[in-house]
């Protein structure tokens, strides 16, 4: 089997090439990136006879395909602006697929993966992705689910690459449709900053304040929970204080509005020119706290009793006592290992339903089990609590 790695050389992608050579059975893993320079870095790094490098530009939709056509699977990386363009030329080739991202943008390809009998699994990495699993790991002995709240802490810098950026502002656009609370039967949309709610994250982390954000667990889960009556589902999210502070300030003064203005009789978005600020100041580029955090929480009727399920996440430490998680590493590496290791599922048939094709939601897809033993296998760990709803008598 072989698979291309679309945008291989970014800071995240490079995380799932390297845990490709390190855990998978891929017989030519190659990076793919339009930066050629940096993408021959990566691969060069790998020190792996299976690893080469190809240039590529997705927006030639053709040279694309044609390229794609020589491999099995396509593992993109790339940016949520770019997943419409990727995902074109991914079904055209007749590859499996998978990203990071889950927008909704791979949806009208579904009939053309159906037909040639491949799966394309947008969205997992640690959210969406892994949140879905623990989602579905949670509701799987429940006869009703009530409510879901997904929550992650995103500990990175603001700026560490333009495409890192382009979320960041994504997610809390004022006009963005995709921000929605799932409330009976209903999906409501909400402004940034909308139903702050305080979290508790596993150390070092702790407590934060979360507020809703756009990501695809909302829409995904309403659908795979539908036959357990699921009411509630909301989806929160927080970066390092710092940016949060940065991104609340921004939005309330109408930056976030990215308005067109004028300097040196070139006409550029406000938005844009902070965001190349930040993608060059130290400010923008380093935190204090670097990695990942995720908080599932469940309620629901289990055996005829109220229950609550919590699952949390935790990995290596970032402080540079596990080698390979320093700092940075411990954010990007959290990210890009759960694609390889949907990606090695992928190749492997082991899906759910293995005769099933067309685009995947991550809960159709994978087994949850599976997915947490892989992650396990690399140092990635999941942790559950199970306690009475308050009033209902069960012990924890």
């Amino acid at each position: 089997m072989n698979i291309l790695c679309l945008g291989g050389a970014g800071r995240i992608c490079r995380e799932a090439v390297l845990d490709l050579v390190e855990h998978s059975s891929f017989s030519r893993i190659t990076v793919a990136d339009y930066n050629e320079e940096e993408g021959r870095k990566v691969a060069a790094s790998m020190n792996d006879p299976r690893v080469d490098f190809v240039r590529v530009n997705v927006h030639d939709h053709e040279a694309t395909v044609d390229l794609m056509r020589g491999f099995d699977i396509v593992m993109d990386g790339t940016t949520i602006t770019l997943n419409g363009l990727t995902t074109a030329c991914i079904a055209e080739a007749g590859c499996h697929g998978i990203n990071l991202n889950g927008f909704g943008e791979e949806d009208p390809f579904h009939e053309r993966f159906v037909r040639s009998g491949r799966v394309c699994v947008p969205g997992f990495g640690m959210t969406p992705g892994v949140t879905q699993m623990m989602a579905m790991h949670a509701t799987a002995g429940m006869e009703r689910v009530d409510e879901v709240r997904v929550s992650h802490g995103s500990f990175r810098p603001i700026a560490f690459s333009r495409s890192i950026t382009e979320t960041t502002t994504y997610e809390y656009d004022p006009q963005l449709p995709g921000r929605v609370v799932y409330e009976d039967g209903e999906f409501i949309q909400v402004p940034p900053f909308a139903r702050p709610r305080e979290i508790e994250l596993p150390a070092p982390y702790g407590p934060t304040v979360q507020y809703i954000i756009p990501h695809a667990e909302t829409r995904t889960l309403a659908k795979a929970l539908a036959p357990k009556g699921v009411r509630l589902i909301e989806v929160r999210g927080t970066w390092p204080q710092m940016n949060m502070r940065l991104v609340r300030a921004l939005y309330e003064y109408g930056f976030l509005r990215n308005d067109k203005i004028r300097v040196n009789g070139a006409e550029v978005g406000i938005l844009d020119c902070i965001g190349e600020y930040l993608y060059h100041a130290p400010e923008g580029r380093e935190t204090e706290l670097y990695g990942y955090a995720l908080h599932v929480e469940v309620t629901g009727m289990e055996q005829g009793r109220a229950v609550c399920r919590t699952l949390t996440h935790t990995h290596p430490a970032s402080d540079g006592s596990i080698p390979g998680w320093e700092g940075l590493r411990a954010y990007t590496r959290s990210v890009g290992i759960p694609m390889a290791v949907a990606a090695e599922l992928i190749a492997q048939g082991r899906l759910l339903e293995p005769a099933r094709s067309g685009v995947l939601t991550p809960e159709e897809a994978f087994d949850p089990g599976t997915v947490f033993r892989a992650l396990e296998k690399r140092g990635i760990r999941v942790h559950e609590r199970v306690e009475a709803v308050p009033g209902t008598g069960m012990a924890g």
